[in-house]
């Protein structure tokens, strides 16, 4: 047996079970021994059979006697049966469409049953226990179990899919165990940071996670786990810093008072985080190295502003004659056309009263500015021709979507790239922007989901940091009001008075459409589409509504957004397609329907919508909930200084589970679970670190390279 034999080289499949596996992320022996168990149960919480009651959920330890095998009384549906037995009682037992389980267990082997007792004719029985072959029985009360001392133990409980229980996983795992793989396994963490960490070897690891004698041993292997899914995220990225840094960027250097001169035409003061951030940027550019930095800002800090700053100094830095580079350009990725178009209009007011040309790119259409018809204004124009105009340089600065990474966009001069909402693109993505050259253009990420600084120093350990930490002057604090039922119609008052005002509202419904009731009667949040239709019959016939959600067309979604910035339409009903970038400063107050579907972090972008001037902006988050539970978790809304706050507060105290966009990081649950320990991480980043520096083709530590290649994410729910 071997780390990448498939599963069906060793173990009997049928195909719902391959399917099943499949979907599971468990195709390989390896895969299979990286899925952990989600819970532990205790032996200690059995019962006795004379103790059980019909209607009980229960877990039983004893033995099977009388088994068979035969059909149901129509013939069609297979059916085994058998007398399950302890010193105590027994009960009848029976199984629909599991004939193996007879031939699995066999007569008198310890065998542990987990159900809900049913009765018939005056008899006790269980019908389609879970059920699985034992080698311990729990502690008895009095007599021990089949006069033998039984122990306390612990067992594993699996995330199932359709057609594999967790009692198969759990088998089949045992059965790698008993093949002696284990003896042999190479163990990719160095003994001298298992040793400096007090963690377990990656042999005990696996036989603590899968069959733990005690809480400890399991806690101690998941440990182990955890660090080595942040130790080897943190490999990867030191890595290919690594190999980035050994290559040429463009040396870039832009005198400060025209850089003063530039940012003097805002129309705002820049913060002092803002002036650092700019400073730390073009302090980079001057190096000659490639620049990798995430920017971080809550929403409304101000990122753009540095943004445009630092483009302004790549645009402006006189081409080098010698390597006839020609004028240098900027390509600007966001995840969202609306935001593309957006970004490009911002970029259009922050260079209009210089001579230089802007394009966009995304999936309807290409623009550039300035149009030669008329000077203020841009253009729509072919693909093929802004094709042509990137690629000889005349474009210096290229907004767009994902269009900007396909194969036909070829640059003459890329210089610096920057990435909006960091989190919605992959490292890959981020990389094919590179050019295919020993020249790498600069890099900045930026962000408004709060991170909690454990999960920025992991996820991007390749990047340094800059943080905007503060708003700039005359900005309002949002207030932020928690809705419950009986207090929704005095909110839609103070709504209307702000709207009388002038003033503009989104709504965010958590889904489109109308749940159909036949089939998610569990689902039924506010839909856009009857909402709209609620609050323009209903509660605002006086004000004009219009709706706005994933579905809609490109062309569709833009006209609705013209609509709002316009101000011709007064209310917008839509999903959360607006918490990314969508920017109306006019509009200062938003509803959050069903606010306990979404996770803290996620809210706190939604708001972020409306904090775009120096109005008083109001968030008024509605909950459908009577949990109190539920209550307190969304006033954290109203406590958080600032969105990085919040998410450590959900980190701390809630776990994971509403970090928005952890997926998108490609860190399971587990590893999520260890970026709560700031000392784990930082330990795992110096160990990644130093190995890196010490050894930087990885020539003494072969085990790690192999990982490298060849790991797997763990798998856990």
């Amino acid at each position: 047996m071997n780390l990448e034999d498939p599963l069906k080289k060793h173990f009997r499949l049928l195909p719902p079970q391959e399917k099943a596996l499949k979907k599971m992320g468990v195709e390989k022996i390896q895969d299979l021994l990286y899925y952990f168990p989600s819970r532990y149960s205790n032996t200690t919480e059995s019962r006795a059979v004379k103790n059980i009651n019909k209607g009980d959920d229960v877990t039983l330890f004893g033995k099977l006697r009388d088994l068979k095998i035969g059909k149901t009384f129509k013939g069609k549906v297979s059916k085994s049966s058998a007398i399950f037995y302890d010193d105590t009682s027994e009960i009848q037992v029976t199984w629909f469409n599991q004939p193996y389980i007879v031939k699995m267990i066999g007569e008198n082997n310890l065998v542990k049953l987990s159900g809900k007792v049913s009765g018939y004719k005056d008899r006790l029985t269980m019908n389609n226990p879970k059920t699985e072959q034992v080698s311990y029985l729990p502690v008895a009360t009095g007599e021990s179990l089949f006069g033998k001392d039984a122990v306390s133990t612990i067992y594993p409980v699996y995330p199932e899919s359709r057609g594999i229980t967790s009692n198969w996983i759990y088998h089949a795992i045992q059965k790698v165990f008993k093949s002696g793989l284990l003896d042999n396994i190479n163990d990719p963490i160095p003994e001298h940071i298992l040793k400096t960490y007090s963690l377990p070897t990656l042999k005990t690891s696996l036989i603590w996670v899968h069959s733990p004698q005690k809480e400890n041993d399991a806690l101690s292997a998941r440990k182990r786990f955890a660090f080595e899914e942040i130790f080897f995220l943190q490999l990867k990225r030191q890595l290919y810093r690594k190999t980035r840094n050994k290559k040429q960027s463009f040396k870039i250097q832009t005198a400060q008072h025209l850089v003063k001169k530039f940012t003097d035409r805002f129309a705002f003061e820049l913060t002092a985080s803002q002036k650092q951030s700019i400073g730390d940027i073009l302090e980079d550019f001057k190096s000659g190295k490639p620049m990798a930095r995430l920017l971080e800002g809550d929403v409304g800090s101000g990122k753009t502003a540095v943004a445009a700053t630092t483009v302004y100094s790549v645009t402006m830095t006189p081409p080098d004659k010698t390597k006839n580079f020609g004028r240098l350009q900027t390509a600007y990725m966001v995840p969202t056309e609306i935001l593309a178009k957006q970004q490009f209009e911002n970029f259009i007011s922050f260079f209009e009263h210089m001579n230089i040309n802007i394009g966009l790119i995304t999936g309807s259409g290409c623009y550039k500015f300035p149009s030669k018809i008329d000077p203020k204004k841009a253009t729509k124009i072919s693909r093929p021709q802004l094709l042509k105009w990137v690629a000889n340089g005349e474009i210096p600065i290229l907004v767009g979507t994902h269009a900007l990474i396909q194969k036909s966009v070829n640059f003459k001069n890329l210089a610096y790239v920057i990435i909006d909402e960091q989190h919605r693109f992959g490292t890959m993505q981020r990389q094919m922007l590179a050019r295919k050259d020993d020249f790498i253009p600069h890099l900045l990420s930026m962000t408004a989901t709060p991170i909690p600084r454990t999960l920025a120093l992991t996820i991007y350990g390749d990047l340094d940091l800059s943080l905007l930490n503060e708003m700039p002057a005359g900005r309002k604090p949002i207030i932020t009001q928690i809705v419950t039922p009986h207090k929704r119609q005095e909110t839609y008052e103070l709504i209307r008075e702000e709207l009388n005002k002038g003033r503009q509202a989104y709504i965010i419904c958590p889904r489109i459409d109308e749940p159909d009731p036949t089939k998610e009667m569990a689902i039924m949040a506010k839909s856009v589409k009857a909402e709209a239709k609620r609050i323009e019959d209903v509660v605002f016939p006086e004000f004009t509504v219009d709706i706005m959600h994933s579905k809609m067309k490109p062309q569709e979604k833009e006209d609705a957004m013209k609509r709002f910035e316009k101000g011709e339409t007064k209310i917008l009903v839509s999903t959360s397609v607006v918490e990314v970038g969508v920017n109306v400063p006019n509009a200062t107050m938003i509803i959050i329907e069903g606010a306990e579907r979404f996770g803290l972090a996620q809210l706190h972008q939604l708001r972020g919508r409306v904090i775009r001037s120096n109005h008083q902006a109001y968030a008024f988050v509605f909950s459908d909930t009577e949990s109190q539970k539920s209550i307190d978790r969304l006033k954290a809304l109203q406590t958080a200084k600032n969105g990085f706050e919040l998410a450590e507060f959900d980190l701390q105290f809630r776990g994971t589970g509403d970090l928005y966009g952890k997926k998108q990081w490609g860190v399971s649950d587990l590893g999520m679970e260890a970026i709560r320990n700031i000392k784990m991480v930082e330990a795992a980043r110096n160990e990644a670190h130093n190995l890196v520096e010490e050894d930087p083709t990885l020539k003494k530590y072969p085990a790690i390279k192999e990982s490298l290649v060849n790991k797997k994410e763990v798998h856990l729910e």
